[in-house]
């Protein structure tokens, strides 16, 4: 009768171990412009902010976006302390079989001037297949994007700023085969579509007298909520596009 109950009571702890394994992550692996924001800079909003609430409960977003970070300092950054830490060891020891990973990059990489966060195109390729091949050894599903769009217009017309960096990211994609969204060609349609002026409501743009920004703000990197939210539906949209097997927990259309 007790080993009954020992195994009954070893049955369910294993049920319930797995109940709470019922759901797919989707880590995000990137920059500011992806990164969760704290209230003290509201409204900017990273897009990986929006982008949580837009799947059911059988996925679970893990954004660990950085502000800051390229390719090189993500997995090898300078603490207050001096110490090097690596914010992707974490990622790497929690991924499970099934998982995804999003990989944006590239706002960073380009500020080649400052040698602990500028990479070189080559090095820019080794760093994203090195973050692609770590998640495929633990059965994760990689997924590239191409950096969004700044929004920085000249004589009216919307001027691309990523240099060949999304051109690699684009290479890789189909020399490995891996999944990618075009982010930076998609943002770039977005903000044409506002126009230079109207384009200004996706950013942060904000009016002297703000409670966060007494002097006003004006910035053509950084989103906004209401912007956010837009980058956040074209990421969905490119996972529909692929057809990824996550597009069935989408709540967005």
């Amino acid at each position: 009768m007790k080993n009954y109950v020992l195994l009954s009571t070893l049955l369910i702890i294993l049920l319930f171990a797995f109940k709470q394994q019922e759901y797919t992550t989707i880590y995000i692996i990137g920059d500011s412009t992806a990164a969760n924001k704290e209230s003290r800079t509201f409204p900017e909003t990273g897009w990986g902010m929006a982008f949580a609430k837009m799947f059911n409960q059988q996925v679970k977003v893990d954004n660990r976006a950085l502000n800051g970070r390229s390719t090189k300092s993500f997995k090898q950054d300078m603490g207050k302390d001096g110490s090097i830490i690596n914010h992707w060891e974490p990622i790497f020891e929690n991924l499970r079989r099934g998982d995804y990973v999003f990989i944006q990059f590239g706002h960073n990489d380009e500020k080649v001037d400052k040698p602990n966060l500028g990479t070189s195109l080559e090095e820019f390729e080794q760093n994203l297949i090195f973050y692609i091949n770590q998640t495929k050894e633990k059965g994760g599903i990689p997924v590239l994007l191409t950096p969004i769009a700044r929004r920085k217009f000249e004589n009216g017309v919307l001027i691309k700023t990523h240099g060949q960096y999304p051109a690699v990211i684009s290479k890789i994609a189909r020399d490995m085969q891996i999944p990618c969204i075009d982010m930076e060609d998609q943002t770039t349609l977005l903000v044409r579509s506002y126009g230079e002026e109207g384009s200004k409501k996706l950013f942060l743009h904000v009016d002297s007298g703000d409670m966060n920004y007494p002097q006003g703000k004006k910035d053509d990197t950084h989103l906004n909520t209401f912007g956010a939210n837009e980058v956040a539906k074209l990421v969905a949209k490119g996972i529909r596009e692929l057809q990824l097997p996550i597009q069935t927990n989408l709540i967005v259309k």
